[in-house]
């Protein structure tokens, strides 16, 4: 009972680190929804120290499973120079499959992208 008692005190207390942690096992474990938790968290710094590395490395995993919201995150943190682990084609692919699942701002940007490349 007293176990209890202190578990949800800590998780009342630190909510945050506690959120990231579970967070993180199941991203470990390949969970997609996870994986773009975790990487929001290590942008934004919330729970964990930010690091931009890390959230596009977890933006990866989940992008790779076809997460829209991490596939457009990944891409935009490419065109911010914020990952270089991305190869010539792999941003309108990303936000392909971002834009194919109905995220607008996904397919917004890649209409910019390619009608900019096509400008003389």
């Amino acid at each position: 009972m007293i176990g209890a008692v202190f578990l949800l005190l800590y998780i009342f207390v630190c909510y945050e680190n506690f959120h990231f942690h579970v967070a993180h096992m199941y991203a470990h474990l390949g969970y997609s929804n996870a994986q773009h938790i975790v990487g929001q968290r290590y942008l934004q710094g919330a729970g964990v120290e930010k690091n931009e590395d890390m959230a596009m490395h977890w933006f990866r995993q989940a992008a790779e499973q076809g997460h829209p919201h991490s596939s457009f995150n990944l891409a935009v943190g490419k065109l911010k120079n914020m990952t270089m682990a991305l190869e010539e084609g792999e941003v309108e692919k990303f936000l392909s499959v971002a834009a194919d699942q109905g995220l607008k701002e996904a397919q917004e940007l890649l209409e910019n992208i390619i009608k900019n490349r096509n400008l003389p």
